[in-house]
Parts: structure tokens; sequence; C-alpha cells
């Protein structure tokens, strides 16, 4: 459980801040950046949410939301720290939900015959925005695993994620049906 008493503890004003272990590193650390953009994408798709009415959507969302708190308390604790206690890790039946819904979205969805720019209705702009911000993270948490190993899962989750975010917008778009396609050359 989390309990939040103060809000401002003033420990970051030297330009550091504290992983799950308490070791404190620089705040532009790369590790740091990986949780904020993780944390980027959970309001991103809160901004998806507020465009999902109660859909159908909305509670993928919300599932997805919840997931990225565990990914960000994932990162928060390096994997060497793992072996000493137990600690929250995404884990592959994340990945299979994800990869079961795809699969149930992308089925209702016609076939692409062409690229789709971000847009359409508000929430299948908003999910492309966000899978935008998946990308970012998962090129940031790959870059940080090169470094130091993460939880295979964790990026995998985030690969997976992006490609839910895109089958969404399809789905949203009046089941691609609304899709705005991309025209070569269409502005010469």
């Amino acid at each position: 459980m989390v309990v939040l008493n103060k809000i401002y503890t003033r420990t970051g004003d030297d330009g550091t801040t504290a992983l799950g272990t308490g070791e404190r590193r620089p705040k532009y650390d790369l590790r740091f950046q990986a949780i904020g953009t993780i944390d980027e994408l959970n309001a991103t798709i809160g901004l998806a949410r507020v465009h999902a009415a109660a859909g159908a959507l909305d509670p993928m969302l919300a599932r997805i939301q919840n997931d990225l708190f565990d990914l960000g308390a994932d990162l928060a604790v390096p994997q060497d720290e793992a072996k000493q206690r137990e600690r929250l890790r995404i884990i592959e039946t994340q990945v299979a939900r994800l990869e079961a819904e795809i699969d149930a979205l992308n089925d209702a969805l016609a076939p692409l015959t062409s690229f789709i720019l971000p847009g359409g209705s508000p929430l299948a702009a908003a999910t492309h925005f966000a899978r935008t911000v998946a990308r970012r993270a998962e090129r940031i948490m790959v870059e940080l695993d090169a470094r130091e190993p993460l939880n295979p899962a964790a990026v995998t989750y985030v690969n997976r994620l992006s490609d839910f975010l895109f089958v969404a917008s399809r789905a949203a778009n009046d089941g691609g049906a609304g899709d705005v396609l991309w025209v070569p050359g269409g502005t010469r």
C-alpha cells in the first residue's frame, strides 16, 4: 500500500531522485527517462479514456493504465535487486492479455490497404498519440536494457502496447471505416 502524507520532500532539490531500492541517481538518468515516459504514456491513455465514454475500449484502457503503474514499479527496481527480494514485475500473462485483445479487436477490422494517418475520431486521435509515446518509451527502454538488463516481459509489453493502441485507434474509427488514409504524393 502506498501512503503519501506529504507531497514535497525536498530530497530532489539536488537534482537526484531515488529508485525503489533507495539508491539515488541524477534525474536525467536513462532509467528515470524510461519511468517518466511510461508516466507520460499513462497520462495520454487517461486522455484517450475521456473520449472512450465507457465504450468497449474503456475497460481495456483502464487495465493498461494499471499495468503501466506495474511497469513503473518494475523499472524503479533494477533487475539485480530482484534476486535479493521479491518485487513487482510485468509478467507474461499481461503480455498475453494484450495480444488477445489485439486479436479480438483486429478480427473485426477490414484489412489495411494503405498506411493510415493519425486522426479520425477524437478517441482514435488520442490512441494514435498514445501509440507514439509508447514507441518512444520502448526506444528508451531498449537503450536502457543495453546498459542495465531489464525484465524482458516489460520490454515486450511496451512493444505489444503500441500494437494494441494502433488497432484500438482503428476500432475507434468506426471499425476502420473512419480511418484517414495516406495518399502518397497526394499534396504535390
